[in-house]
């Protein structure tokens, strides 16, 4: 028999005597959720999990497929555990996620390691297929759902701090961005019932969690009618659109299960974040400071042909709309150097988008030509990898100096800080996040992982503030 520890039904697992599984995780903190739903499922069927690789005998691979770089080290991988193939020729290999999905039938034909493949909403079959090649077969499962949103199932936390928690309020997306592959490999966009992420809410409350965070391709979109397929707000009637609970009545929600647990959400998308949200930031104590903006780029022809669906002013327009309901909030980007037809010109005008909104930091990339996406299709993947790489080097430059100049400006302030870990420079001192998603360091003395401090600021660097704590 498994053995298997529930705080209150928050599952944590120890090894048992039975089969054990091992999951690597990779890309986006969605993905890092559906590690915590797999393990629920396969904890639930009979196995237990291990952080031994070695000692597994099925070893999954949650994979992202949002870049080519993400693709190849996934490869790479496999190769490695082609050791552990030879030193246990009964382990099972099996790559989950968008790539699979993508790649389908291509990974069990491509990488000989690899014996099960499955796609984002086919985590619930994992057991059977597992059983399939312990049947001497390869197994598959890549069908995608207008329905699937693992809302039940009670994730095992993996790895946990027993602070900080993800909860899923939604899957897929529809936005159809012209250099994204996330809506071929998650599927159509759908709203989890609220009333499971409130209950999911409550435990995480109950077990001590004292952070979590609301997760979604577009969270600002979610959008629950009270079962069935999704309506379209704009074809809904009346009474549905009177009765719908939209993104920022769900964070209400959430904030009212506990006011001293602290709230977060990644991702918004510009054109969803609404007034009404930024309302309910402010209304709210213990829903953060902090918004996600990706803006992609900073010029309006590369936006259209990116389809964003919006122009550089209104992106601009957006920022001061937050700064103006919010003072104070923290904004962070996400930023493409070099996409199709980009000039220096288009360039610039990203350099001078970041330089007006000085952002606290972005997620900065070169664009990676994705196959199946609008613009493989359609467009011509024509900037040098030189020109994307210097340009990229300009955007990191920039954005190195803005996060140094918005932390300086903490030095003799006082910030709360949840003490999530300790310091990875030392075990004598503690680290943490402010409201605004800045990470703090301050000597541990009696503090614990765990507690809410109060630290005074005291230096900084680009990515860091650092201080003493306040008792």
């Amino acid at each position: 028999m498994q053995e298997t520890q529930v705080a209150g039904d928050v599952h944590t697992a120890v090894k048992g005597p039975g089969k054990h599984f091992y999951i690597e995780s990779y890309g986006c903190a969605m993905n890092f959720s559906d590690s915590e739903i797999i393990g629920s499922i396969m904890t639930d069927n009979g196995y237990t999990h291990t952080n031994d690789e070695f000692a597994a005998d099925v070893v999954f691979l949650n994979t992202c497929a949002i870049r080519d770089n993400a693709e190849q080290t996934i490869r790479h991988r496999l190769m490695h555990l082609r050791n552990n193939k030879r030193k246990n020729s009964g382990l099972i290999i099996g790559v989950l996620g968008c790539m699979a999905e993508r790649l389908k039938t291509k990974l069990l034909e491509e990488e000989k390691l690899v014996d099960v493949v499955a796609g984002p909403d086919a985590y619930r079959d994992l057991p059977k297929l597992v059983a399939e090649v312990e049947d001497g077969n390869k197994a598959i499962n890549v069908l995608l759902s207008r329905e699937e949103t693992y809302a039940e199932i009670s994730p095992l936390r993996l790895n946990t701090n027993g602070v900080s928690a993800f909860i899923s309020i939604m899957r897929g997306c529809d936005n159809m961005c012209s250099f994204c592959v996330v809506p071929f490999t998650r599927g159509r966009e759908r709203s989890r019932d609220p009333e499971s992420i409130l209950n999911e809410a409550r435990i995480l409350s109950q077990s001590g969690y004292k952070e979590i965070t609301l997760l979604g391709q577009n969270v600002d979109s979610y959008l629950w009618f009270g079962g069935g397929p999704k309506i379209d707000f704009k074809n809904a009637t009346e009474e549905q659109k009177a009765n719908a609970i939209t993104f920022d009545k769900l964070l209400e929600m959430v904030a009212l299960v506990d006011p001293q647990m602290r709230i977060r959400f990644s991702t918004s998308h510009p054109k969803d974040i609404s007034d009404a949200v930024l309302h309910t930031i402010v209304k709210y104590e213990n829903i953060c400071n902090y918004i996600h903006l990706p803006a992609q780029s900073g010029n309006s022809r590369i936006l259209e042909a990116m389809n964003r669906t919006y122009t550089r002013e209104w992106y601009l327009d957006k920022v001061n709309r937050i700064r103006e309901i919010i003072p104070g909030c923290g904004i962070s980007c996400d930023i493409i150097s070099g996409f199709c037809s980009e000039t220096e010109e288009e360039h610039r005008d990203t350099l001078s988008l970041m330089e007006i909104s000085r952002f606290d930091f972005s997620y900065m990339y070169k664009y990676s030509e994705r196959p199946g996406t609008l613009a493989q299709k359609k467009m011509t993947d024509d900037v040098p990898e030189e020109v994307k790489s210097r340009r990229l080097s300009e955007i990191i430059l920039l954005q190195n100096r803005l996060s140094l100049e918005n932390n300086r400006q903490y030095i003799g302030k006082v910030v709360r800080v949840l003490a999530d870990n300790l310091s990875k420079k030392s075990d004598k001192d503690l680290s943490g996040r402010n409201d605004q998603n800045v990470k703090v360091v301050f000597p541990k003395e009696t503090f614990s992982i765990g507690d809410f401090v109060d630290v005074l600021i005291e230096r900084v660097t680009t990515t860091t503030l650092i201080g003493k704590a306040i008792k």
